[in-house]
């Protein structure tokens, strides 16, 4: 019995895997076929190596309980097909074919697929109760195909909700990806939000429910996050950014006289958001580049006036290949604030414009300056180590300021100037 059909033929989409169920006992599976591995037995998995290809063949079996609330305690093999399916999260995951390709639907897996429905197979409350993270996954699934979820799926949720404290960070994190990068992100975090789910692993998200914000945004801070999302492109960095922009806008929120402020909720918001990412464990060069989307969301805004020395700073704080990034995120966050018109800000494009020559030929980072860690270390005597970093950023601000600067013999001379000005003493300083 093939089983995994889910949802391809219903919608209209090849299947990208099959599972392969069978009343064989592994030892039995073991015996038929020449080349296999023992993948799980326990759990009644064999690995069976068909024509170059691995195929995970596993016995009908039944369940039960799950107190570690993600495996069963124990596992009983079957003969019923009917015993295996009854065990399954979602009556659309619950749909199989047998070997002359006819369906077997036996809990109405089908007539959800034509309803556009995430029913749970049997009782909700049991379903998520044995793994809490299907009601992430039921989420997730509604999200990407654009189902709704049955009332009593939805109140069988709402009652289990604070069982998802026992799955771990990683599990929720994954599901938590998917359902940002899904089609309907915007439903999914929406429904994360009223199932109570959201505030048991990113509370800091709802602190901007009900938020009202100034006269350049229509939407409370909640809402607008939610509508940039679902304007940015779906890659996992950009709508993690997108979702977390303006986080530290309730807690920076001000107002004087008529007028509201988030006065450095930038700053605010990249370190709330390093500890959100951090706490779901997502590996630590997504959180750094997050972080920083989130730190210099406003670094592209223009003032007029604005000389080239400041636009260069800018390109070096927001790094030149953080620019496009950066751009997405202004583009949505503007699109997503319901009172501006057009993509990008006349402002914005006039420092971009001014920056596009600055980029082919200016010196804009450590990388770009005529002298090395070792030339500073040759200089003053100096061992590697901050003290010369920060005789390089020293630098790097006098080419920002003035770019004809940065020629070898130049920043040569200017290195001990440079290191007492940021307080850094020499080794020749010292024997002096």
């Amino acid at each position: 019995m093939l089983r995994g059909i889910r949802l391809a033929a219903e919608l209209g989409q090849r299947p990208h895997d099959w599972d392969v169920a069978t009343a064989a006992l592994p030892e039995v599976v073991m015996d038929l076929f020449p080349s296999t591995y023992p993948t799980g037995l326990k759990h009644g998995t064999v690995t069976v190596l068909l024509e170059g290809e691995r195929v995970e063949v596993t016995t009908f079996r039944r369940e039960g309980s799950y107190r570690d609330f993600r495996h069963p305690d124990n596992v009983t093999f079957t003969g019923e097909l009917a015993e295996d399916l009854g065990r399954r999260d979602f009556t659309i995951n619950a749909l199989a074919l047998d070997r002359r390709g006819r369906l077997v639907d036996l809990v109405g897996g089908r007539r959800d697929l034509v309803r556009h429905l995430i029913r749970t197979v049997g009782r909700g409350r049991d379903r998520f109760s044995e793994d809490p993270l299907r009601m992430l996954r039921g989420i997730r699934l509604a999200a990407e195909l654009g189902f709704n979820l049955a009332w009593e799926t939805w109140e069988d949720l709402l009652a289990t909700a604070p069982l998802l404290a026992h799955v771990s960070s990683e599990r929720i994190r994954d599901e938590f990806s998917r359902c940002l990068l899904s089609p309907n992100s915007i439903q999914a975090l929406e429904r994360l939000r009223l199932s109570g789910l959201l505030a048991l692993f990113l509370p800091e998200l709802l602190e901007g429910v009900g938020v009202t914000q100034n006269e350049f945004h229509r939407f409370t801070v909640w809402e607008h996050s939610l509508l940039t999302v679902g304007a940015i492109r779906a890659e996992l960095h950009l709508r993690l950014a997108a979702l977390f922009h303006d986080v530290g806008k309730p807690r920076t929120r001000s107002q004087r006289e008529e007028r509201v402020h988030f006065f450095n909720h930038e700053q605010v918001g990249a370190e709330m958001t390093r500890d959100a990412l951090s706490r779901l464990r997502y590996p630590g060069a997504t959180i750094d580049r997050v972080v920083h989307l989130v730190g210099q969301h406003m670094s592209l805004h223009y003032t007029p006036g604005m000389k080239d020395a400041a636009i260069r700073r800018v390109i070096a704080r927001v790094g030149r290949e953080n620019i496009p990034d950066l751009v997405a995120l202004l583009v949505a966050d503007r699109r997503a604030s319901g009172t501006k018109e057009g993509g990008i800000s006349p402002g914005t494009l006039e420092l971009l414009a001014r920056a596009e020559d600055m980029l082919k030929k200016d010196p804009l980072s450590l990388q770009d300056l005529a002298v090395q860690g070792q030339d500073v270390m040759a200089v003053t005597g100096l061992p590697p180590g901050p003290p010369v970093g920060k005789i390089l950023r020293g630098l790097l601000e006098l080419v920002l300021e003035e770019p004809r600067l940065n020629q070898r013999d130049v920043l040569l001379e200017k290195i001990a100037e440079v290191a007492r000005r940021e307080g850094v003493r020499t080794i020749p300083d010292q024997e002096a």
